[in-house]
């Protein structure tokens, strides 16, 4: 059984004849200790506060019957780990969209640096998103003018706190293929004329942290912790 925010990705689910429902991570509709596994990939690393992120894991875990086990991806501040780089970064070169500012090596840049297609609703929005969030830099240099930077697609993370550029594209692709999150680098007049540009807030997680915050809860054991491709990736066991 799958749940996600999105409608939208629900109704393709029970269209391919999963089942599937529309909630919110911090308060799934299941009864605790009714799943034998739960996974929950790409998601907590889109909440703002580390107690919010803290609130996730807790809500799977009580998912969980005593046993049961639990499989956390986040993204990785450390794209490059142990002189490997991840698929993340290693697409860059074989992108057909080659803009030039993708290899300046800007990495991110103020959100209100990114010129005319943000709207004075994107900056309030980030400013008060950025209210919410503690110093958790691990080496990241500091958000300057209390703004979150946004990232510039295939490059290396600079922030732990940011946001990226999500380029909506148009009403012509197939319904299932709106799954599929397509960024486009930032500063490409051509996409911005033709699509929308949304910017999601992701929190990249340091070594170690996401282990740190499971390892913080009393009801579940930490059995394995690794690195996946740009990712931290956690299996915890209820205890």
């Amino acid at each position: 059984v799958g749940c996600d925010r999105s409608k939208n990705l629900v109704d393709i689910c029970g269209e391919k004849h999963f089942q599937a429902f529309v909630c919110d991570a911090l308060s799934v509709p299941i009864r605790s200790g009714s799943c034998d596994a739960c996974i929950s990939i790409a998601v907590i690393h889109h909440f703002s506060t580390a107690e919010r992120r803290l609130a996730a894991i807790r809500e799977l875990a009580r998912l969980l019957r005593p046993g049961g086990t639990a499989l956390i991806y986040v993204w990785a501040m450390e794209q490059e780990y142990k002189n490997q780089k991840s698929k993340y970064l290693k697409e860059k070169n074989g992108s057909k969209n080659k803009d030039k500012e993708m290899n300046s090596g800007t990495g991110q840049r103020p959100l209100s640096d990114q010129g005319p297609d943000n709207s004075s609703q994107d900056s309030a929005w980030s400013d008060q998103l950025l209210k919410d969030l503690k110093d958790e830099s691990c080496g990241a240099k500091t958000v300057a003018d209390f703004r979150l930077p946004v990232h510039t697609n295939r490059t290396s993370f600079h922030s732990q706190d940011l946001l990226v550029p999500w380029h909506l594209k148009g009403g012509t692709k197939k319904k299932e293929e709106s799954v599929d999150t397509v960024l486009v680098p930032d500063g490409s007049k051509t996409s911005q004329e033709l699509s929308p540009v949304f910017h999601r807030y992701y929190h990249v997680f340091c070594e170690g942290e996401l282990e740190a915050v499971c390892r913080s809860l009393d009801c579940v054991r930490v059995q394995k912790s690794y690195y996946d491709q740009g990712n931290w990736c956690v299996i915890l066991e209820k205890l």
